[in-house]
């Protein structure tokens, strides 16, 4: 009479490592293997000489998920066509990533890791073959453990695969077979698919797997660390750049082309993107261009909104390069965005215009881009002027302010003591522009910024765009133009400016440098909090009119430098 391991009454992992305490060998079939889970029998593996005689083989039988495999049945082309040595590879290949991807689940600890290295080390030295089967999906549980007993094998048949919780944990229907006709007839099947064309090793593979990973003995360079973390922080950047082509008449310089790229993934993913490279880097080349490419790509037609005395410009770069768009001056929206026919892209030169969300010009852009449902490209180099809620206004042009972002205000919600605590104070979802609207860490701006931003700066282009001439001996930096042509960079040279100043009452220069100006400078001092103040110990005559404007001057310098030290040291 068998017995039933179901692991609610009995589990069937005890039973298991008692048999394969004393085995000679073993041969397990499952469908899926956790190889974390490795760790509750590796053990008793441990035991195994890692000759043909003495080791577990492993057979794994599932390469599909269960959706898949639904999916495959439910196709109006789901015959068997059976498969070939191409098809195998891609199996195999596909599954030995499933088992990597496996290993980045959950958070490491020291048993895991210890487990794998184990695991590994059984790989190499021959105890554990792990084979594929390929020839079919095969969905079969079972573990046969030979003995050198009077019964020389004892096997469990059922629904368990080799997991943690497959063997101890969940719900499951098992029994074991001691016949010794059953257990040959076991064996006899195993051996069929052990030997199948299509069933291959995966063993080495595996332990490449292990080794390449967290749990891998050799311990990871920073370095390496490093460049995984840039990976994939650039990731969207490089998704861009590999996804969109730009039209053969634009002629652009590399770090142009790829804001373009960019630009246009942040477009199609998010609805919307805010061109700010500062001034002098061809933000309205790279604008016109991604405009043309959703006008190629999706059949978009811009709006194109810009001041007045930008308007002839913005039409010339229209006839130019054939964009199908209307150009119109800002000043006139109120006026005539209610009645204008549908246009899928609204691009907004001088975007930094429209801080003002209260504002009707605003009001009237936004509405135009909502109801339209619009998708919109902002232009501008000076992206926040005050504060950073001249950002999230301008966002605010095409972000909803309750739309769930993806991103939290990480740094202002632990400051605060977490996100409940957000929730009491702010009564907004966390995941929402307006929740950044009440940071002031520049850092979760900065967290926002890299989802709906392309901003480069002269600096950031000569250092990794720029190339260097090496024949003139300065290692001057240069950009190379299509045509074969180069623009250098300006060497910043200080120079001495000499001037002349007069003893003229009235000369501005000379006032500067009068006595009585020389001894408020030298009096002033800087506390950390409050206005500069300053004490004079001599008395000193009345200042003339000339004197007191140059002073009142100093006074609101003075406070707008207090003004700028405060927000840059943190008080």
């Amino acid at each position: 009479m068998p017995r039933i391991f179901d692991n609610m009454q009995q589990r069937l992992l005890p039973e298991l490592k008692s048999t394969l305490d004393g085995a000679t060998r073993a041969d397990f079939c499952v469908g899926y293997v956790n190889l974390r889970g490795w760790r509750s029998i590796e053990d008793e593996i441990e035991k195994f000489a890692g000759t043909e005689g003495s080791q577990c083989r492993l057979l794994v039988g599932m390469q599909t998920l269960p959706k898949e495999d639904l999916q495959a049945f439910l196709s109006l082309n789901s015959e068997d066509k059976g498969i070939d040595l191409q098809e195998a590879t891609r199996r195999k290949r596909r599954y030995v990533e499933e088992f990597r991807t496996q290993l980045t689940y959950g958070a490491p600890n020291n048993q895991d890791e210890a487990a794998l290295r184990r695991l590994s080390a059984q790989l190499k030295a021959g105890k554990v073959t792990v084979k594929l089967f390929l020839r079919h999906t095969l969905h079969a549980k079972l573990y046969l453990v030979h003995v050198p007993e009077k019964t020389p094998r004892i096997g469990f048949l059922g629904s368990s695969n080799l997991t943690f919780s497959g063997l101890s944990k969940q719900g499951e229907l098992n029994i074991d077979v001691n016949d010794h006709v059953a257990t040959a007839t076991l064996e006899e099947w195993f051996e069929d698919k052990w030997i199948d064309k299509f069933c291959v090793d995966i063993s080495k593979e595996l332990a490449e797997v292990i080794d390449e990973s967290w749990a891998r003995e050799e311990l990871t360079p920073p370095y390496h660390i490093y460049l995984k973390m840039v990976y994939h922080l650039s990731q969207e950047a490089r998704a861009g750049i590999s996804e969109y082509r730009l039209p053969k008449e634009f002629k652009l310089f590399d770090f142009q082309a790829a804001a373009v790229k960019i630009a246009a993934h942040h477009v199609n993913r998010r609805g919307g993107v805010m061109i700010a490279d500062v001034v002098g880097l061809g933000k309205t080349m790279i604008a016109t261009a991604l405009a043309r490419v959703l006008q190629d790509d999706s059949f978009l037609e811009t709006l194109i909104i810009c001041p007045k005395n930008l308007v002839p410009m913005w039409e010339d770069y229209v006839a130019q390069y054939r964009l199908v768009a209307k150009v119109m001056s800002i000043s006139r929206v109120q006026d005539e965005l209610k009645d204008l026919r549908r246009y899928r892209v609204v691009l907004i030169d001088e975007s930094h215009n429209l801080r003002n969300r209260e504002g009707k010009r605003f009001r009237a852009i936004q509405e135009y881009i909502d109801t339209n449902e619009s998708k919109c490209i902002l232009l501008t180099a000076t992206p926040y002027n005050k504060t950073f809620l001249d950002l999230s206004s301008q966002f605010q042009l095409f972000i909803s302010e309750d739309r769930n972002l993806g991103i939290r205000p990480e740094k202002y919600i632990d400051s605060i003591g977490g996100e409940l605590e957000f929730r009491k104070k702010h009564q907004a979802d966390v995941r929402s522009l307006k929740a950044f609207d009440f940071s002031g860490n520049p850092d979760d701006w900065r967290d926002l910024m890299k989802l709906f931003m392309v901003r480069r700066t002269r600096s950031f282009i000569k250092t990794n765009y720029a190339k260097t001439d090496e024949t003139d001996g300065a290692g001057r930096k240069y950009l190379e133009f299509p045509d074969g042509s180069r623009s250098y960079f300006p060497d910043r040279i200080p120079k001495t400016a000499k001037f002349a100043i007069s003893s003229a009452k009235d000369d501005p220069y000379a006032l500067l440098y009068s006595d009585r100006v020389v001894d408020v400078i030298n009096a002033l001092n800087l506390p950390r909090y409050g206005l500069g103040n300053f004490a004079i110990d001599k008395p000193m005559k009345e200042p003339t009119e000339r004197e007191q404007q140059i002073l009142d001057g100093l006074s609101r310098a003075g406070k707008r430098l207090m003004g700028f030290c405060r927000k840059l040291i943190g008080i």
